[in-house]
């Protein structure tokens, strides 16, 4: 089992920066080391969507073209985080983020259902 834990969000205008840390504890190490993680969002009223997603060994990184070029995943399997450097927000960013880890060995996934682990969420507000 693996628990997740996000961080890092909060109130900022538009064109700042924030960064979030996802922590993950429990049954780790090794699950951790193998799993694709990602990064998801849900605004008021409207479905989760795919952010950004990292492999295993942090070869590919996937975005969301909406956040692709202002946001970046990055991910520190020795420290068991993963980090989500959010820069030049946008009002349209406002959402709760939540970070999401895939069963060891699967490539990332841009679809909420194929994720087995959730964070609680962190809300992030742009305000304009």
């Amino acid at each position: 089992q693996v628990h997740l834990a996000e961080s890092g969000g909060g109130l900022v205008q538009a064109g700042g920066s924030l960064r979030l840390t996802c922590a993950a504890s429990g049954r780790t190490e090794s699950d951790f080391d193998d799993a694709s993680v990602s990064w998801f969002r849900q605004g008021s009223g409207n479905e989760r969507e795919f952010v950004a997603g990292i492999s295993r060994g942090s070869r590919f990184t996937y975005y969301a073209d909406s956040v692709r070029g202002r946001f970046t995943i990055s991910r520190d399997n020795d420290k068991n985080l993963f980090w989500l450097q959010m820069n030049s927000l946008k009002p349209e960013d406002t959402a709760v983020y939540y970070c999401a880890a895939e069963r060891p060995g699967r490539a990332v996934q841009r679809t909420p259902d194929k994720y087995d682990y959730w964070g609680q969420g962190t809300q992030v507000t742009v305000s304009s």
